[in-house]
């Protein structure tokens, strides 16, 4: 049976020219070394309005928004470094995820998220603090 990893190549062109666009297109402020899913979705009503840290990792369908029609709102929403963002979690306009945080797949992050921390449900609760991850929200390996 062949492996898809032969492929890996073209994902990483993918994702690398839609973080251009992202970029330089839409002004979206995305850290180089951040990576996500294709199917992530990031607001372009306000784009200048989203702020993604380094080693980052947005998973498949995530949405995250930075602006709300309904209250004329607009306003930054920020995802820190080395956090990991579930398959797809909403983020809301204003939030601010901390560094090393994980949002766990499915939740609805209404407020702020602290540094280190686990989070996840709907609307998002901290389930967790002062965690340690690595690169891209990656726990650590447990010494047996």
């Amino acid at each position: 049976m062949r492996s898809l990893n032969k492929l890996l190549w073209l994902r990483r062109l993918l994702v690398r020219v839609r973080y251009l666009y992202y970029t330089k297109f839409w002004g979206m402020d995305i850290h180089p070394t951040a990576t996500f899913s294709l199917s992530a979705h990031f607001d372009r009503t306000y784009p200048r309005g989203i702020h993604v840290g380094a080693e980052t990792y947005v998973a498949l369908g995530v949405t995250i928004l930075a602006h709300d029609m309904t209250r004329s709102l607009y306003c930054d929403t920020r995802i820190g470094q080395r956090c990991f963002i579930g398959a797809r979690s909403v983020i809301l306009p204003g939030v601010t995820i901390g560094d090393g945080s994980v949002v766990g797949a499915g939740s609805v992050v209404t407020k702020d998220v602290p540094p280190h921390s686990v989070v996840a449900g709907n609307p998002a609760r901290v389930i967790r603090s002062d965690i340690t991850v690595g690169p891209y929200g990656r726990f650590p390996k447990q010494a047996a």
